[in-house]
C-alpha cells in the first residue's frame, strides 16, 4: 500500500509523539515552536536606528561628515611636526572632546522622520516622526549619527560589523525567553527575560542565513549581570513592554568584552514562530556610550568612517534629552536599536552543584 505524503507524515508525528510517551491524534500533524507557554529568540544583528533616504539629501542637506580624523590631522598639522604636539595632542581630542571646542563642522540629522519609539509619551518640539506617520518618536541619538558615514548602511563599516559581531562573537550572544505566552497574536500578560546566551547560531547549508530551531544555552556564571526580567504584552502580533534598565552585551571589535547600559529600556518586537523583528529604544548615558565606541573603535578604525569622535560627542551632548544634572544639564540622550531575531529553543541549567549536566529546557524537549 502506498501513502500519500499527507498520511506518511501524519504516521511519522503519531510515532514520534508515541516514542515519546505524549498522546498524539491524527489532526496532530503540525509543529510549533510555542512549547509550554514558552518561546525563545536569539539576536542575529543590530544596527543603531539611523533614519536616511537613498541620496541623504533630507536628513543631511549640507551632505555626509567628510572631516575624519585623517583630514582633520591633515588641515591642523600640514607640516607635521613634534609627536607630542601632533598626533598626540590630537589622539588626546577623543579622549578628552569635553575640554576644547571642536574646531571642524559635525553635520547632525536635519530631518523631522526618525526610526524609534515614543519614550515619554509626549509630543515634543523636539521630537520626531517615524516614517510611518507616529509623532513623538525619541532616537537624538539617531539623529546624531545620520550624517556619519561610519553608521550608515549598507556600507558603512560601524553599520556592516555590528551585524558582523552579533553574528560571529559568542560573548554578544543576547537572547529573550517569554514565558507565560497564551497566544503570540493576543496576549495581555507575558514575561520577558533577557540573558546572554553561550552558543554559535545554526546556520544553513551556504553558512550565510541563520535559521530558526537552534539550541541555545543560558549563561548564568559570566552572563548573569546581562539577565533582566520585563512584563510585556502582546497586541495583533508586536510585543511591548515597560521600561526598566538593562544591561546588554556589546563588544564592539575583535570579541574584546563590551557592553551598553541602558536607561528605560524597553521592546516593540512583531512576533512570529520563526523570528522577531523590531525595535528596542531607551535612554543612554552619554559619557558611557560615547567611551564604548571610543574602547571599541580605534581612531584608526573610526578614519573609514570619516567619524570625528570629539564631533560626534559634542553633538551627543547638545542633542542630549533625558535625564537632568542637578544643573538641568541633559546627561543622557535618547536612542533606538533595531534588533532582528531568530526563534531558538533556550535550555536553563538546573541545580548544578547537586547535579551537572541536568537541565530545563523551554523547547519541545521540555514536554518529553
Amino acid at each position: 500500500m502506498k501513502l500519500s505524503r499527507t498520511s506518511l507524515g501524519t504516521v511519522l508525528t503519531l510515532a514520534l509523539a508515541a516514542a515519546c510517551g505524549a498522546p498524539a491524534s491524527a489532526d496532530d500533524t503540525t509543529h510549533t515552536a510555542l512549547q509550554n507557554r514558552t518561546i525563545g529568540y536569539a539576536l542575529t544583528g543590530t544596527h543603531w536606528a539611523v533614519y536616511q533616504t537613498k541620496d541623504g539629501k533630507e536628513e543631511c542637506p549640507q551632505g555626509v561628515n567628510d572631516m575624519g580624523p585623517r583630514e582633520i590631522f591633515n588641515k591642523m598639522f600640514p607640516d607635521l611636526g613634534p609627536v607630542e604636539k601632533t598626533q598626540l595632542a590630537r589622539e588626546s581630542a577623543t579622549w578628552y572632546p569635553m575640554d576644547s571646542e571642536e574646531k571642524f563642522p559635525f553635520h547632525t540629522g536635519q530631518s523631522k522622520k526618525g526610526i524609534g519609539l515614543n519614550l515619554d509619551g509626549k509630543v515634543g518640539p523636539n521630537d520626531l516622526t517615524s516614517p510611518d506617520g507616529t509623532p513623538g518618536i525619541d532616537n537624538q541619538l539617531g539623529r546624531a549619527l545620520s550624517c556619519v558615514r561610519f553608521f550608515r548602511g549598507p556600507d558603512g563599516i560601524g553599520f556592516h560589523f555590528t551585524d558582523v559581531y552579533v553574528r560571529q562573537n559568542d560573548y554578544n550572544r543576547a537572547i529573550i525567553e517569554l514565558t507565560n505566552v497564551d497566544s503570540l497574536t493576543n496576549d495581555d500578560d507575558v514575561d520577558v527575560a533577557i540573558y546572554r546566551g553561550m552558543d554559535a547560531l545554526m546556520m544553513d547549508a551556504t553558512g550565510a542565513k541563520v535559521v530558526p530551531g537552534g539550541l541555545e544555552r543560558v549563561d548564568v556564571k559570566f552572563g548573569k549581570k546581562f539577565e533582566s526580567h520585563l512584563k510585556g504584552k502582546i497586541v495583533n502580533g508586536v510585543l511591548t513592554t515597560t521600561p526598566k534598565d538593562v544591561t546588554w552585551p556589546f563588544a564592539w571589535f575583535g570579541g574584546v568584552p563590551g557592553e551598553q547600559k541602558f536607561k528605560d529600556f524597553r521592546f516593540s518586537m512583531k512576533l512570529t514562530e520563526e523570528g522577531a523583528n523590531g525595535l528596542a529604544a531607551g535612554y543612554t548615558d552619554v559619557d558611557n556610550w560615547y567611551y564604548s565606541l571610543a574602547k571599541g573603535r580605534s581612531t584608526h578604525h573610526q578614519s573609514y568612517g570619516t567619524m570625528s569622535a570629539p564631533g560626534l560627542y559634542q553633538a551627543m551632548h547638545r542633542l542630549a534629552d533625558g535625564y537632568p544634572d542637578k544643573n538641568g544639564q541633559m546627561t543622557a540622550i535618547s536612542w533606538a536599536l533595531q534588533l532582528p531575531m531568530t526563534q531558538v529553543f533556550i535550555e536553563h541549567p538546573q541545580n548544578t552543584k547537586k547535579a551537572p549536566g541536568v537541565v530545563a529546557l523551554s523547547g519541545p524537549e521540555a514536554a518529553h
